[in-house]
């Protein structure tokens, strides 16, 4: 059996920002009724973070809960964990109408870091970032591709897509983030 790479395979590139491969991330999406208590424990048993409100992110001691819709969450534990969580959410879920599935080998997530995050992320994504908050999280457009993006810190962002167009999430992403093409919209 061959190790897991993540798709982006560690990059890391400069300019306006820093941007990263965040490698390897136990990724599940979990669908559900979000109101409901079972649910709830459910999550925060697998993360320590309570199932957040409607486009927020909540982390927790063992790893974070992202609102994706209102049926779903995308859970992200440690990768090592991702087998034993999605087993333990289907057994604290058995009698919920409910679905977790490892969907980690199909997603791959950017690190984002720097001052001019909010004008790189600008340049490729239909979004007002003007307002937008740490621990806020929006399903949009990376150039032409779907993708969320969420705030962890000041100057700290996520960007999560599909793996299948990774390489061309990236490559998007260093290509607007070279110095030069500054925007100057949220400073």
């Amino acid at each position: 059996m061959s190790d897991a790479v993540s798709a982006l395979a560690g990059v890391r590139a400069s300019g306006m920002v820093d941007l990263a491969d965040a490698g390897l991330q136990g990724m599940i999406t979990l669908r559900g009724d979000l109101s409901s208590a079972t649910l709830a424990e459910a999550v925060r048993s697998a993360t320590g973070a309570d199932v957040p409100a409607r486009r927020r992110v909540a982390t927790g001691s063992t790893g974070q809960a992202l609102w994706m819709s209102p049926d779903e969450l995308l859970l992200i534990v440690p990768y090592a964990q991702v087998g034993a969580t999605v087993a333990a959410l289907e057994t604290a879920l058995a009698d919920e109408f409910a679905m977790a599935a490892n969907v980690s080998d199909a997603r791959a997530m950017v690190a984002i870091t720097g001052a001019q995050a909010r004008d790189v992320l600008a340049k490729l994504c239909p979004v007002d970032f003007s307002d937008f908050a740490v621990g806020e999280l929006r399903r949009t457009r990376a150039a032409q591709v779907a993708a969320a993006i969420w705030r962890e810190g000041e100057d700290d962002w996520r960007l999560v897509c599909f793996r299948s167009v990774a390489g061309y999430v990236w490559g998007a992403l260093a290509t607007v983030a070279q110095p030069g093409g500054e925007v100057g919209l949220y400073r």
